[in-house]
């Protein structure tokens, strides 16, 4: 898991270095706005990290993943005087964070007390291995990783609608971006009730001592989008923030600029993660392993059916 930090952090500093000094520079505008955005990154990078480390609790990020965006957006939506396009994108992004809180704060992820609540399985499984023994590498991972990296990203994947700022009209193929964005985000929902529905009735069978049928057995959710592809939220969520990435396509005439770099390193963190996520359920469930053969990950189509991967 090292290496895989040890490149993303790699990434998230080459990547825009890259980005930035292949494009058009930023106008005096948008630099004014990303400075606000940025020192919104730092303040809530480092209070992730200092309740992380207060309480055991390595999710703070998790908490602020669908809430942060949205401050972002309406920051810049606010300071560009409300163009119209920029607007389209700050309400996409905000019905997408509610739905995404919505989904979060069912699963236990919020408390009163904010600074609780259910934590990412993944970190205390992480944390137990052997290469975090010592306690200030896992202290540096959190405050590298976990916490300046992950918001890091979030702030890049939501810098399209900086870069939009001052485009051209409003037009029709951003209300086709727009459909788009919006299809996903119903894709994702419908993924995530299906994960929550099975989950939830499977826990129902265990409780109630009854024999679990065949589907509950195996411990995994692996039907409806399930068993097209194997992360449907994950392939979601990637594709809303790059069709999002496509409302700066428009408004500048460029295919190719800046802000499309949040949405490369969220594929690569996804790459990341699932196989993280996968490695643990394949020792979990014994099933899983012809699971991950016979299902993509990401997109429904195989290259290697053979390797499975």
């Amino acid at each position: 898991m090292w290496r895989t930090a040890l490149f993303l952090l790699f990434t998230i500093v080459l990547i825009p270095f890259f980005a930035f000094s292949m494009d058009e520079p930023l106008t005096v505008e948008q630099r004014s706005i990303l400075s606000d955005l940025v020192l919104v990154y730092v303040v809530a990078a480092s209070v992730c990290f200092i309740l992380s480390l207060l309480t055991g609790n390595y999710s703070q990020v998790d908490k602020l993943w669908s809430l942060i965006p949205v401050a972002y957006v309406w920051i810049v939506a606010i300071r560009a005087g409300f163009e119209p396009r920029i607007l389209l994108m700050a309400s996409l992004v905000t019905a997408w964070g509610v739905r995404l809180t919505y989904n979060f704060n069912r699963r236990g992820g919020y408390s009163l007390r904010f600074w609780d609540g259910e934590e990412d399985y993944r970190w205390s499984i992480l944390q137990a291995k052997p290469e975090f023994k010592d306690k200030w590498k896992w202290v540096l991972f959190n405050l590298l990783f976990i916490s300046f990296y992950q918001m890091g990203l979030i702030l890049l994947f939501t810098l399209p609608i900086l870069k939009s700022i001052n485009g051209s009209p409003l037009g029709w193929i951003d209300l086709l971006i727009a459909v788009l964005f919006i299809g996903f985000v119903i894709t994702e929902t419908i993924a995530d009730q299906q994960q929550w529905n099975f989950q939830k009735e499977r826990k129902k069978l265990i409780d109630s001592g009854k024999p679990l049928p065949e589907r509950y057995k195996k411990g995994f959710v692996s039907d409806g989008l399930w068993s097209v592809v194997r992360h449907p939220n994950y392939a979601s969520e990637q594709a809303i923030w790059i069709v999002f990435y496509f409302f700066s396509v428009v408004a500048t005439g460029i295919w190719l600029n800046w802000s499309v770099m949040g949405a490369v390193l969220l594929v690569l963190l996804f790459w990341g993660s699932s196989n993280f996520s996968e490695s643990v359920s394949a020792g979990k469930y014994p099933e899983y392993e012809k699971y991950r053969e016979r299902v993509a990950r990401f997109v429904p189509i195989r290259f290697n059916k053979s390797r499975g991967r």
